[in-house]
């Protein structure tokens, strides 16, 4: 039994697929550029499909046949390895314009889970072989998109190899916030999709560890929330030196 609960050839109206990143060589004041023309998008408008996952629906499992990627339009998702010891690590968290499905040997190698809602372009991996194979230009589009991804994986790498929960939370709030404003959000307040559990998932930390350390940097002045969901940075330099830096012993 499928978990996709609408899965509707796209309207003649709907401009496809879209995916942006951070140029290799252009200015673009850290914002990621739309990569795709007109032309590119209806190409893989038409080997697409649109699929809506709800809140906590699974897209696809770690091991099962990687037969499509996804593009996604609407929502959040995150991508994550179950451990032998059953405990999860996540990978990623995927947001509009993102693109999700890494494979290997043919085979997924992680599970991926709509965190909000998500409205997404399902892409078949054979037709979009073919389609790339006959257009460079949007193979290197695609190509552009793929190190955007190795840049955030490589950021996610520094986070977990920090050894103090502060740094670990202050990095993390700057990646969400360099996340928002390269998606042309207002800076008032950072919006947290995922819960306390995804974050310690994700920064390789407990639960109680993650809430302890958010009160901390709210308490420091540093940060702000309205609600659990909502946050505004009141001191960025303290919170970039938090996140730059190990903090005293005992912190």
């Amino acid at each position: 039994m499928s978990d996709i609960h609408s899965n509707n050839p796209l309207g003649t109206r709907d401009r496809g697929p879209s995916i942006s990143a951070i140029p290799f060589r252009e200015k673009s004041d850290g914002r990621p550029l739309q990569l795709l023309s007109d032309r590119e998008r209806g190409q893989l408008a038409q080997i697409a499909t649109l699929v809506r996952f709800r809140r906590g629906a699974p897209l696809f499992h770690e091991g099962a046949p990687a037969d499509a990627i996804y593009n996604i339009a609407v929502g959040v998702a995150k991508t994550f390895r179950t451990l032998p010891d059953s405990t999860k690590r996540v990978a990623a968290f995927l947001f509009p314009d993102d693109l999700l499905g890494l494979a290997e040997e043919g085979r997924y190698v992680n599970s991926a889970e709509a965190v909000r809602p998500i409205t997404a372009y399902r892409l078949p991996l054979a037709a979009l072989e073919n389609l790339l194979r006959s257009d460079p230009t949007l193979e290197f589009h695609v190509l552009c998109k793929v190190c955007h991804a190795l840049r955030e994986s490589q950021r996610h790498a520094f986070l977990l190899g920090r050894r103090r929960a502060l740094p670990k939370i202050a990095m993390f709030v700057q990646m969400l916030n360099r996340s928002e404003q390269a998606r042309g959000i207002g800076a008032a307040a950072i919006y947290l999709p995922m819960t306390r559990t995804d974050i310690a998932d994700y920064i390789g930390m407990s639960l109680p560890a993650v809430c302890r350390s958010f009160a901390v940097i709210e308490r420091r002045g540093l940060v702000r929330f309205r609600g659990k969901r909502h946050l505004q940075i009141i001191d960025q330099a303290g919170l970039d030196s938090l996140a730059g830096q190990n903090p005293p012993r005992g912190a």
